[in-house]
């Protein structure tokens, strides 16, 4: 017998009234004010209400100030640019040249001047047998215009993954995805070329659990990677991550999707889904020594190593862990229900 599962409109009325708990909650938890009062560039809100699902960051490297977005899946080909003078956006980006994107998940910016757009969700858990990356010059004027992109299909060596993460090595080009998974995702390295004409085959390079998007320095010295609960970046060498990296005193967000650095590698964007979703702006020093106890990306804290949690802050971990699973709990039910 097939159960009737509850209303859209029930779900949705929960999950937000769970989100402004968690929120209120959030605005008290350590490290949230100094997060958002670090040096460097400033925080922002994204104004435009077509950018409902932002999970993806790139800063520009011609336009000062601008960050290159898009919504997580069914929006359509559009990728947004937004002035993080007046969170309004300033050009939006329309593909063709593809096929119909499926679950956008990041977005990150190559030597080569070009975009690399990252379809590479799976909301089936890790069951599509291929995934697709879209790539396009980043536009030298500002505007809304239309473009070719091109398109490159991508296999994991290991079978389909859940990924959310697409890291362009800014000194030598390469493509790299972190899959998503609690205990078993991991680092993977694209060839040295991607190539239009078949899939283009990733291998796995290193662990790394829980990631929901991550971004390399300017200078390719540093991999920054981030969960929903915690963020570290990782000197980079060799083409590999090293070490345990530093944590770094990333925000707390409701449904916390991307990380960008500044186009002067002093600052670390951290940006979440929803309306008017707030990006916060850490400045990118501020990291816990590596060698130091704590969490990998993503991962909540290791009870041997973690303060236990009391009073309010307890509590505010609650409110917040029952907001983010009814949140993407809602999120995944619309997505089966669209597809039914």
């Amino acid at each position: 017998m097939r159960l009737s599962p509850p209303s859209a409109a029930a779900l949705a009325s929960a999950a937000a009234t769970a989100l402004t708990a968690a929120a209120v909650v959030v605005a008290v938890l350590p490290g949230a004010a100094s997060a958002a009062q670090s040096p460097g560039a400033s925080s922002f809100t994204i104004s435009d209400p077509r950018i409902k699902e932002s999970s993806g960051l790139a800063a520009s490297r011609i336009h000062p100030g601008v960050y290159w977005t898009h919504n997580d899946s069914e929006d359509g080909p559009y990728v947004y640019a937004v002035d993080s003078a007046t969170g309004n956006t300033v050009a939006r980006v329309t593909l063709t040249g593809i096929g119909r994107p499926r679950d956008v998940e990041a977005i990150s910016l190559g030597p080569d001047g070009q975009l690399y757009v990252g379809d590479i969700g799976d909301n089936r858990g890790g069951t599509w047998e291929h995934v697709w990356i879209y790539r396009f010059q980043e536009p030298k004027q500002l505007g809304d215009v239309t473009v070719k992109a091109t398109q490159f299909t991508v296999r994991y060596e290991d079978g389909p993954r859940d990924a959310e993460s697409l890291m362009v090595h800014p000194v030598t080009g390469r493509v790299y995805i972190a899959s998503k998974h609690e205990s078993r995702g991991g680092l993977y390295e694209g060839p040295a070329e991607l190539s239009a004409g078949g899939a283009n085959v990733f291998r796995r390079v290193a662990d790394v659990p829980w990631v929901t998007d991550g971004a390399f320095s300017p200078d390719g010295n540093r991999l920054a990677l981030r969960g929903y609960f915690t963020a570290r970046t990782y000197p980079w060498k060799d083409g590999r991550p090293q070490g345990e990296g530093d944590r770094v005193d990333a925000p707390w967000q409701g449904q916390a999707e991307s990380v960008t650095y500044t186009a002067d590698g002093g600052t670390l964007m951290f940006g979440s889904e929803g309306a008017n979703s707030r990006v916060v702006a850490v400045a990118a020093a501020a990291a816990t020594p590596a060698g130091s106890a704590s969490p990998q990306p993503g991962s909540p804290p290791d009870a041997a190593t973690a303060p236990e949690p009391t009073g309010s802050f307890a509590k505010g971990a609650l409110v917040l862990a029952a907001a983010l699973a009814l949140t993407f709990g809602a999120k995944r039910l619309f997505r089966r229900r669209a597809r039914d």
